[in-house]
């Protein structure tokens, strides 16, 4: 990282931190049961990832994603948007590609990503040619940036998977940069009433198994997915209001996905990233989901506007400004 890049990282610190290269360690490990086996599985997923043959291709599906969730147009619309940003964090950043991205398409910023598991040290090595891109591994909810010193906060996929979601976003808005910065963030929605149940009660029994069960168990989902799929079966569901079960024509493997247990299968994407989708889905202990008044009751009290607001069957997502 080239001296201006060293000030302005030294310049958004409440605390001095000492990069050894591109990387610096705050916290590896939390003292909250669950948001420590979080990090270990995670830690985990990324390390069984990294290596996948499909990793390209679903960077580029998360990058064409992005666009989507918060409002961008294409690619020279986000790189206009962070044109006037000096600092851009990747809160959560897993892997680094996105801030990887960021990075590349503002070469005048300072990125950051930060993570609580080890994909920290990892994405300091797959994206070290970065000059302006550091990674920290440590704890999104809380962070050692000064208030404000952010101008572009990004927590895409992550903030469910914190200890305590709200006290993470109020940290995130924290740092936002007050006078035109922006926060970006998702949010995973309730599913019907019966997914729901036997996604908490999985959750909570999968503390209990080994990782090696719980890969078997995703690779299990994973091939139910691909075969109710490939039924390539519709049905006219009836609408149960009750349950929270949406009515109308859909594949069966929708509707069993939707409603009652997450079999997760993409065959654009591949195996790989359906299996560790089912992982990264029932393995942690924190995996929070939000009603949409939730989501807008969290935006209003931390003093914050909405700018851009979408809504999907899986997630909520926008781009938030102070008030």
């Amino acid at each position: 990282m080239n001296d201006k890049f060293v000030l302005t990282f030294d310049n958004a610190l409440r605390d001095a931190i000492t990069l050894a290269g591109n990387y610096a360690s705050i916290s590896e490990s939390s003292g909250a049961e669950n948001q420590q086996q979080t990090n270990e599985v995670f830690s985990e997923k990324w390390e069984k990832y990294s290596s996948a043959d499909e990793l390209e291709k679903f960077y580029q599906f998360q990058r064409d994603w992005y666009l989507a969730l918060y409002g961008f147009e294409d690619e020279a619309a986000l790189k206009a948007h962070l044109a006037n940003c000096t600092v851009i964090l990747d809160a959560g950043c897993g892997l680094g590609y996105k801030a990887a991205w960021f990075a590349s398409l503002a070469p005048h910023a300072l990125v950051i990503g930060i993570d609580y598991s080890a994909a920290a040290r990892q994405a300091s090595e797959m994206f070290a040619e970065h000059d302006n891109l550091v990674f920290l591994r440590g704890d999104i909810g809380s962070t050692p940036f000064k208030t404000g010193a952010v101008d572009y906060v990004s927590c895409d996929q992550v903030i469910m998977h914190t200890e305590d979601p709200d006290a993470t976003f109020a940290e995130l808005s924290r740092i936002t940069e007050p006078d035109g910065g922006q926060f970006a963030c998702y949010f995973y929605t309730k599913k019907a009433l019966p997914r729901e149940l036997l996604d908490d009660y999985f959750r909570l029994h999968c503390k209990e198994v080994s990782t090696e069960q719980l890969w078997e168990m995703s690779e299990q989902l994973t091939e139910l997915g691909k075969r109710l799929s490939e039924l390539n079966t519709e049905i006219d569901v009836p609408e149960i209001p009750l349950m929270g079960i949406k009515g109308g024509k859909m594949d069966i493997q929708r509707f069993i996905y939707w409603n009652f247990l997450k079999c997760f299968w993409n065959p654009e994407l591949g195996h790989d990233t359906s299996l560790v989708t089912n992982f990264d889905w029932y393995s942690p202990s924190n995996a929070r989901r939000f009603s949409e008044a939730e989501v807008r009751a969290l935006v209003s009290a931390n003093s914050m506007e909405i700018e851009f607001f979408r809504m999907e069957e899986a997630a909520y997502s926008g781009r938030f400004v102070h008030g």
